[in-house]
């Protein structure tokens, strides 16, 4: 099992950068694919991209060329970075792990975007 915490949230003007970070503990990290989910007001809950344990990445088409997402397995983190942000993009942001044995998600972290 792995606890996640994400963090990095808060206000950002549009067309701006913002970059979330995901933090894991309680097992080992290197072993888990990563993903990145969001939702935001009014929506359903939204794929972003994931990475995985070799760090290959996929991505949503609605992020594709603007949203990263990378991982240091040294520090147990995951990234989400984010360029050119709209106001669209105001959501709480997810980061999932899996494994096996099942998927485990962090709280979230909310992102405004300002238009």
């Amino acid at each position: 099992q792995v606890q996640l915490a994400e963090s990095g949230g808060g206000l950002v003007q549009s067309g701006g950068s913002q970059r979330l970070s995901c933090v894991a503990s309680g097992s080992i990290f290197s072993n888990f694919r990563l993903g990145w989910y969001r939702q935001g007001p009014g929506k359903q809950r939204e794929w972003l991209g994931a990475i995985g344990t070799g760090g290959t990445t996929n991505y949503a088409d609605s992020v594709k060329g603007r949203f990263t997402i990378f991982r240091d397995n040294a520090k147990n983190t995951a990234y989400l970075q984010m360029n050119s942000l709209k106001p669209e993009d105001t959501a709480i942001y997810y980061c999932v792990a899996g494994d096996d044995g099942g998927e485990y998600w962090g709280q979230g972290t909310l992102v405004t975007v300002s238009s």
